[in-house]
């Protein structure tokens, strides 16, 4: 026999459950709106393109290597630290009839302008066609592992629960795409694997939630819907600002002192685990309650034994 849980200590988190679900919907149609206005700015590891790294003996002048960047070979060159301010990192796009050869060989002339006793420690190139091909299989693995967890998810859990899951991994991903298009960030292959440990990072803690509340209507045989998921999430706010927490302070600390290569990893984490956090709430949550979960829904199905209905037959 189940023990009927305590519901007056629990917060009461749907109570602005609508409102908040508004400014998702309004936040998913934006990023929707953007993505087809703005598009993706996409990195070199889709678009293609050339790399070089340098390495000069005294803090580069960023603005002045920029500035004499200007022959038609290295036009629309991005300029950036690369770590310290002696590295520095040249993207250079692919331009019909030239060679990358030729790219690196003006970018290098213009360094050594700058500074003679520069070093070139890396050339990396990324022909167009790879590049299409990566943004291809970047888009497949996201639609894929987003089929796999909505058949893991229905299999765990019942339908309405699974449905709210689902919605919420959708409503993160676009959200995080979103701001990307807005702010024109770069979105290259460590953004990519940012967002797929986002999708994996918001389904674990809905599932955390969904579990409790599984179990909550179980026990809580008095209580409504509404009532449930506020003890449910109640009971899991510990292990979420916990787990969340720790999580940002890792993921700030990259964002802030990592460098540039992880800087797009963790903006995409930053922004995934913010969203993905509420959205367990605010999305999953409140969409299985508007989709009429009850007590019933969890209940074991009763497998009706063969003669069950016929009287026993006593010696």
């Amino acid at each position: 026999m189940f023990q009927l849980l305590d519901i007056k200590g629990s917060i009461n988190f749907l109570k602005h459950a609508l409102p908040i679900s508004i400014l998702s919907a309004i936040l998913v149609v934006g990023s929707l709106v953007s993505l087809a206005t703005r598009g993706i700015n996409w990195g070199l590891d889709f678009t293609g393109g050339t790399v070089v790294e340098m390495e000069f003996s005294k803090a580069a002048n960023l603005e002045t290597l920029r500035s004499n960047l200007t022959e038609p070979e290295v036009a629309g060159a991005v300029v950036q630290n690369f770590g310290s301010s002696r590295d520095v990192l040249v993207r250079l796009q692919v331009r019909e009839g030239v060679k990358s050869d030729d790219q690196v060989r003006v970018v290098m002339a213009e360094a050594i302008k700058l500074d003679p006793d520069v070093a070139q420690k890396r050339v990396e190139f990324v022909g167009p066609q790879v590049g299409k091909e990566l943004a291809e299989q970047g888009g497949l693995a996201v639609l894929v592992a987003l089929i796999c967890i909505l058949i893991y998810v229905s299999f765990r859990f019942e339908w309405r629960l699974a449905a709210g899951s689902v919605a919420a991994l959708a409503h993160d991903v676009i959200v995080t795409l979103g701001v990307f298009s807005l702010l024109q960030l770069e979105f290259d292959l460590t953004v990519l694997a940012g967002l797929l440990t986002v999708v994996g990072y918001s389904l674990n803690d809905t599932i955390v939630v969904f579990d409790r509340i599984r179990e909550n209507f179980l026990k809580m045989r008095k209580g409504s819907p509404e009532e449930v998921v506020n003890t449910s999430i109640t009971q899991t706010m510990s292990r979420t600002i916990i787990t969340t927490g720790t999580t940002l302070i890792t993921v700030v600390a990259l964002f802030l002192k990592g460098g540039t290569l992880i800087h797009g990893f963790a903006t995409a984490l930053l922004l995934g685990i913010v969203v993905g956090t509420y959205s367990s709430i605010y999305v999953a949550s409140y969409l299985a309650i508007r989709l009429g979960i009850n007590r019933e829904h969890m209940m074991p199905v009763e497998v009706e034994k063969e003669g069950a209905d016929q009287p026993s037959i006593m010696p």
